[in-house]
């Protein structure tokens, strides 16, 4: 079997276990890592036992693929020239800063008839996965995503770094227009928002809550669905998820008795996953199961936040004003 070729643009946090998961892939040549830092390109290559890249544009001419990690602020930048050069890309979310970015590197994947997939991992992780098979009508949807704070990805505001995870699963659940959303948000640590909330309500009847900060003592992410005789709970971290479910009542008195059912779904690799799918869908010319599409349509909610948001802003500076 031919390997399919790869590289990896963008050497830090993330990026280098995108490079340590292909290095372990038999069906992939890890071709390099990229990263303007060579020293820092030069470190992930030696473990992963590949050629370190100060420039990415030498290395296009060499893969079939590659994965971007780097800044958002450079997606569009990077991620064009990419498909321009005829390479497949995934895309780590967010997928661009703006929605005519976003347009821009889907048209271009689209006219070269390129693979264009963006990195939101939680579609791949195993409680997703085994949570949609329950799934009727949902009615009403709570997330919470709570993360202590940590000094990478603050070139966005907690919308784009954490909520956009949420927004991507709750659309492919609910699969209605938006009738409106209602946002707060405020930023503590940092110059942009750190703590949000959105509350999504769809033309179909269903309502999201959705709640994300990044300045938390602990690391909480957790779904919950409420629909017509089921309760669905989601443990992103733990990988675990419980259904409960009403059984009919043993009498005409009687109470209805819950049915609980607990998954746990072991120890899966959700990047792995997601990875191994891209390449998949590399080989297989298929579409990937998140496309620059559903990657602009996340996109889209979440600017409409941030905007929210930043017209509340001044009311809110006036809240905490001394008085």
């Amino acid at each position: 079997m031919e390997k399919t070729r790869v590289g990896v643009i963008g050497a830090g946090y993330l990026g280098k276990f995108h490079a340590e998961k292909y290095a372990a892939m038999p069906e992939v040549e890890l071709v390099g890592v990229a990263d303007v830092n060579l020293e820092q390109a030069t470190a992930v290559a030696e473990r992963c036992r590949t050629t370190p890249y100060a420039d990415y544009r030498e290395l296009l001419p060499k893969v079939q693929a590659v994965s971007v990690v780097v800044p958002t602020s450079l997606h569009h930048q990077v991620g064009l020239t990419c498909l321009g050069q005829g390479v497949d890309v995934m895309m780590e979310k967010p997928m661009t800063v703006t929605l005519a970015e976003a347009d821009q590197l889907i048209a271009t994947a689209a006219a070269g008839g390129r693979i264009l997939q963006v990195g939101h991992l939680e579609r791949y992780n195993p409680a997703v996965l085994a949570m949609e098979e329950h799934l009727t009508h949902p009615l009403f949807i709570e997330s919470h995503r709570i993360h202590m704070f940590k000094p990478r990805g603050l070139d966005v505001d907690v919308v784009l770094d954490l909520m956009i995870h949420d927004i991507d699963i709750i659309l492919s659940i609910v699969r209605a227009p938006i009738r409106t959303i209602h946002t707060v948000g405020v930023p503590v640590a940092t110059q942009t928002t750190d703590i949000a909330n959105a509350r999504l309500i769809f033309e179909n009847g269903c309502t999201a809550n959705i709640t994300v900060s990044r300045i938390s003592l602990d690391n909480i992410r957790r779904l919950r669905i409420f629909q017509p005789g089921a309760y669905i709970s989601v443990d992103y971290a733990k990988k675990e998820m419980m259904v409960i479910r009403l059984k009919e009542p043993a009498g005409p008195d009687a109470m209805p008795q819950p049915e609980i059912t607990r998954s746990a779904l072991g120890k899966a690799d959700a990047l792995e996953a997601e990875l191994r799918d891209f390449v998949r869908c590399v080989r297989e010319r298929i579409t990937p199961k998140v496309d620059g599409e559903q990657g602009r349509r996340a996109l889209a909610v979440a600017q409409e936040i941030i905007a929210q948001i930043k017209a509340n802003a001044e009311q809110v500076r006036d809240l905490l004003r001394p008085q």
